[in-house]
């Protein structure tokens, strides 16, 4: 039989990877079998860097995990080596990252995930690691918003130098 401590550490696990499940805006499930421990290390580094939280999991443990975070549609990818990665703050941060990194190292491959609370595939994944990173949509919006102002100015600029070479003709 079980000794219950082994089984309080467990279930104490199942409820913190639920809670991880439920905060986090992104989180992503990789396959990470091939990869050596220096890719590994890097992969941590350049995760954490972008506040990205990055553990290997056992696939039973995760499960009961999805289950009580309602999220049980996960389950499909949870098989295989897994490595999940969780960031609460920016939701594309670990798609970037573990996509750049995957272009790079063919061994690392992608499954799937939870996007603000949605299980969604690969291609979601992708798609989500293809927008531009925060500081980026940041820069667009603020070049739109520059952009009617900008036109107001040269419009009233060539209004001016207009009438300034009117008033030089007479």
């Amino acid at each position: 039989m079980a000794n219950a401590k082994i089984l309080e550490g467990k279930q104490e696990q199942v409820s913190e990877v639920s809670g991880k499940l439920k905060d986090s805006s992104t989180t992503v499930v990789v396959d990470y079998r091939g990869l050596n421990v220096s890719q590994v290390t890097e992969l941590r580094k350049q995760l954490r860097q972008a506040g990205v939280e990055f553990e290997v999991l056992k696939n039973t443990l995760v499960r009961r995990a999805t289950a009580e975070a309602e999220l049980s549609e996960l389950d499909q990818y949870l098989t295989g080596p897994t490595a999940i990665a969780f960031s609460k703050e920016d939701a594309i941060a670990p798609a970037k990252v573990l996509s750049d990194f995957a272009k790079k190292n063919d061994k690392l491959n992608i499954k799937g995930g939870v996007v603000e609370g949605k299980v969604v595939g690969f291609d979601q994944i992708k798609a989500l690691a293809d927008l531009p990173s925060r500081e980026g949509l940041l820069s667009m919006l603020l070049s739109v918003l520059q952009a009617p102002m900008r036109n107001i100015a040269l419009a009233v600029k060539a209004v001016s130098e207009k009438q300034e070479g009117g008033a030089q003709e007479a």
